[in-house]
């Protein structure tokens, strides 16, 4: 059987300094940041993850968003190039994380850039924010990755929000949840159902149909309990002041078998 792990990774001393581009900036409480991310990480435990802290970079403010770093398709990692040259000293220790996995690991070369949060995956489909991070040579790039194993990639249009999966994600039947707002085309997703919170666009799937949500978005978790989910709530305020979201906080790793 598959084991199901996480890649996480501790919040830099310097969180507050993270970088924020479509929205102002609020003061970030690094202490309580820390106490939710805990949290997060034990919500993913008790829900059968096992978690795999990834080595600290206190350095690098946005490190805690891990996701960005790496794109999971089966058991091949592809290490992002960040679009944030900043971002870019993130990506070693990730590096080093899947290949003790024994995942089999690929790269974004210059002069492609790829950030993981633009990177939405539906069954076999990989949609790939188009926008200020992710550039076409990356999309290029991930396409000749991952095609070959059976995926299917389509690239859509970002211009309202930082990365893809800050407007949209997927329910488990493929569905993709969004906040109208905040997605440049909806209708280039099948299935797709609006919701009415920016935080409600986002979930992290823990399995048999259960959905990690932010609690900023109590209306959306309603709608979702309605439609049959069981719903698992954090408080992630810290991180959303830094234009993050429950799926940017660990790379979920299900296919891998030990």
């Amino acid at each position: 059987m598959p084991s199901k792990k996480a890649l996480i990774r501790r919040p830099s001393p310097r969180l507050a300094e993270g970088l924020v581009t479509h929205i102002e900036r609020e003061k970030v409480d690094v202490e309580l940041a820390l106490d939710q991310w805990e949290a997060y990480a034990e919500a993913l435990r008790e829900h059968g993850w096992e978690t795999i802290e990834v080595e600290p970079e206190d350095d690098c403010p946005d490190s805690v968003f891990v996701e960005d770093t790496v794109v999971m398709y089966r058991n091949v990692a592809l290490i992002t190039r960040p679009g944030a040259e900043s971002r870019r000293a993130e990506t070693a220790g990730v590096e080093e994380a899947v290949a003790r996995l024994g995942c089999s690991v690929n790269w974004i070369w210059e002069p492609g850039t790829l950030e993981g949060g633009d990177v939405l995956k539906a069954g076999d489909t990989l949609y790939v924010g188009r926008g200020g991070r992710t550039n076409a040579a990356g999309v290029q790039q991930l396409r000749a990755v991952f095609e070959p194993l059976g995926a299917r990639v389509v690239a859509v249009p970002v211009s309202k929000v930082l990365h893809l999966k800050s407007a949209v994600t997927a329910l488990p039947d493929g569905t993709v949840l969004g906040h109208i707002p905040h997605v440049d085309r909806p209708s280039l997703f099948p299935g797709f159902l609006a919701v009415p919170e920016e935080a409600g666009a986002h979930v992290v799937l823990l399995g048999s149909g259960t959905l990690l949500m932010s609690a900023s978005a109590p209306k959306t978790a309603d709608l979702l309990t309605d439609l049959g989910h069981e719903v698992v709530t954090v408080d992630i305020s810290e991180f959303e002041k830094l234009e993050g979201c429950v799926t940017c906080l660990s790379v979920r790793l299900r296919e891998l078998y030990v």
